[in-house]
């Protein structure tokens, strides 16, 4: 366990590395390149997006769990690791070429910031971050991305000065994103010996079993990246803007989340293994507790920016992004959803291999927000894309729950809940009275609602907060 706790605050670094740098860069960006020029790189990255989730096909999850369950042994690993990297190369390089040709034929008008998008294609093909996690070195992928975002920061500032710049804010992104795992490919040989690739053998094992995994990955996609997609080519990239930069702060509480569930998951997948009945109530345990974790972390989070929302994105963003304050309220209610599902996929499902749970649970919530953004996108644009990923989020859960009910006892999971959102709407209601009550406007008005609301929260939650530390 104590191995757990390391691993966990390493990879929340990781993940809040991740998200802190484009929150630092935001408001420099918005004011730089514009809410147009924002929206066009959005547009653009969302298309080779889906090509880079086709590289991976699910091997994100589907390596962590085959390489956390191999024996660590060098030669064990070398084989688990060339027989999955086959698939993932083979895959890689069908995209490489079908996405150019898409670039050039379907899309010209986009055609120098799509050919730059290429390194982020390559660094999806050289992606072997779900060996290092299947192996649990966090520590590792939190020094290479702290260097590397550092100097892709600094670079950013000295060389992104106006619109015309977004080719080079182009270059930098997509550029460190590979050098990224360029790196994690030069260390490679310290952890396992090297076989041969059989592409076809690769092929034969794990296609199929991948594929089962990559339909959630493309569902989710649709909710979190066809949304961006369909407004830029429905109504405008101005208007994906707006939706762009609201999204920017969402993911700074979800990439906890993510983190919590990265390191989680190769440890449930151990677990999952030992069918002992003291092992079985020992799974039970460990889950609940990650439900009440996630809650007590992501539940105020979620009230904290429905509440800061207005007053933070006129500020953050600067002028003309007024209306990324609205989307962003009503993407705070989405955190609440993603947590439960997150806390049930990578505790339970995916470790215990529940896939078709997972996958149709997926599948539900990429209809649900196809078919509502195609209802009102056009007509309600970045806020009709809301809507959408409300639905779906909330759809997700409700399947996963119903699914799962016999295993899991929601009753407690449901309780826990309850009592903390009861909790975080008198702390709002009484944070905003007294706001109020100050007269107090801008950025002075933000601070002294976090600090207040953070300061009650703690005080409220202590003894929920000590008996969780004790336990550990």
């Amino acid at each position: 366990m104590k191995n757990l706790s390391k691993n966990l605050v390493y990879n929340i670094i990781y993940q809040v590395l991740l998200y802190i740098i484009p929150f630092i860069l935001t408001p420099y960006l918005s004011r730089t390149l514009g809410a147009t020029q924002i929206g066009e790189y959005s547009y653009t990255y969302s298309i080779v997006y889906y090509f880079m989730l086709f590289t991976l096909l699910g091997i994100n999850n589907y390596g962590v769990r085959k390489i956390s369950k191999a024996k660590h042994e060098k030669d064990a690993l070398g084989e688990a690791f060339s027989s999955i990297y086959g698939l993932q190369l083979f895959l890689g390089l069908i995209s490489l070429i079908v996405y150019n040709l898409v670039s050039v034929v379907l899309l010209s008008t986009h055609h120098t910031i799509l050919l730059i998008h290429n390194l982020f294609l390559i660094s999806a093909v050289v992606d072997i971050n779900w060996f290092f996690f299947g192996i649990e070195k966090f520590d590792i992928t939190v020094t290479r991305n702290a260097i590397i975002k550092v100097l892709s920061t600094l670079l950013i500032f000295m060389l992104v000065k106006s619109p015309d710049s977004i080719l080079i804010y182009t270059i930098i992104m997509a550029g460190s994103t590979l050098l990224s795992q360029l790196y994690l490919v030069a260390i490679l040989h310290k952890y396992i010996n090297f076989y041969p690739l059989d592409i076809p053998k690769s092929i034969k094992l794990h296609f199929t079993k991948c594929l089962l995994l990559f339909i959630p990955v493309i569902a989710y996609s649709i909710y979190r990246v066809m949304d961006k997609t369909m407004i830029g080519g429905i109504v405008s990239t101005t208007e994906l803007g707006y939706y762009e930069n609201a999204e920017k702060i969402i993911n700074i509480p979800i990439g906890i989340l993510t983190a919590i569930g990265t390191v989680m998951l190769p440890f449930m997948s151990k677990q999952a293994k030992k069918d002992q009945p003291t092992m079985v109530e020992e799974k039970n345990d460990v889950l609940y507790r990650m439900f009440q974790v996630c809650f007590l972390i992501m539940i105020p989070m979620a009230f904290i920016l429905l509440v800061i929302a207005k007053d933070f994105t006129s500020i953050y963003f600067g002028s003309g992004f007024e209306k990324s304050g609205d989307i962003l309220m009503l993407l705070s209610s989405t955190i609440i959803f993603a947590t439960v599902a997150n806390v049930i996929r990578t505790n339970y499902l995916i470790p215990n291999e529940k896939d078709r749970i997972y996958v149709s649970s997926t599948i539900v919530g990429a209809v649900v927000n196809l078919i509502l953004n195609l209802v009102f996108i056009k007509s309600l644009g970045a806020i009709g894309a809301c809507i959408g990923t409300i639905a779906a989020e909330s759809s997700v859960m409700i399947y996963q729950i119903i699914a799962t009910r016999k295993n899991i006892n929601y009753k407690k999971v449901f309780l826990s809940i309850s009592i903390l959102i009861i909790k975080c709407l008198v702390i709002t209601l009484i944070c905003m009275v007294l706001v109020n009550l100050l007269k107090v406007q801008g950025v002075i008005k933000i601070i002294i609602t976090i600090t207040l609301f953070v300061i009650l929260y703690l005080l409220i939650n202590i003894k929920a907060l000590k008996k969780i530390i004790d336990k550990e």
